[in-house]
C-alpha cells in the first residue's frame, strides 16, 4: 500500500506525495472517574471528518483517505500504471 510506512525511507529518494490532517485529541469523563480518549481527525484538502475512540481506527482512516486521494489523482492525469486497480 505505502512502502515509507514500512520502514525510513531512503534519503536518495523523492519526497513522496504528502498530505495534511488535523488531529484533535481530548479526554472525556463518564461514570465514576471513568475516562475516555476521543479523537477528531479532519482531512484539510476534501474537508472530510471523522471521530474516533481507538487509534486502530484513526490508523486505517488516515491510509485508507491517503490511497483514495492518490487514486484519484492519478484518474484525473490519466496515469494508469499497468497491472494496477483503476
Amino acid at each position: 500500500m505505502y512502502p515509507y510506512c514500512e520502514g525510513k525511507m531512503p534519503s536518495d529518494q523523492p519526497h513522496p506525495r504528502t498530505h495534511l490532517f488535523t488531529v484533535r485529541l481530548w479526554v472525556e469523563r463518564y461514570g465514576d472517574d471513568q475516562r475516555e480518549v476521543r479523537m477528531q481527525v479532519r482531512h484539510v484538502l476534501s474537508g472530510e471528518t471523522r471521530y474516533f475512540r481507538a487509534w486502530s481506527e484513526v490508523v486505517a482512516f488516515l491510509l485508507a483517505k491517503m490511497q483514495s486521494v492518490d487514486v484519484e489523482s492519478r484518474e484525473e492525469r490519466g496515469d494508469h500504471r499497468e497491472g494496477e486497480a483503476q
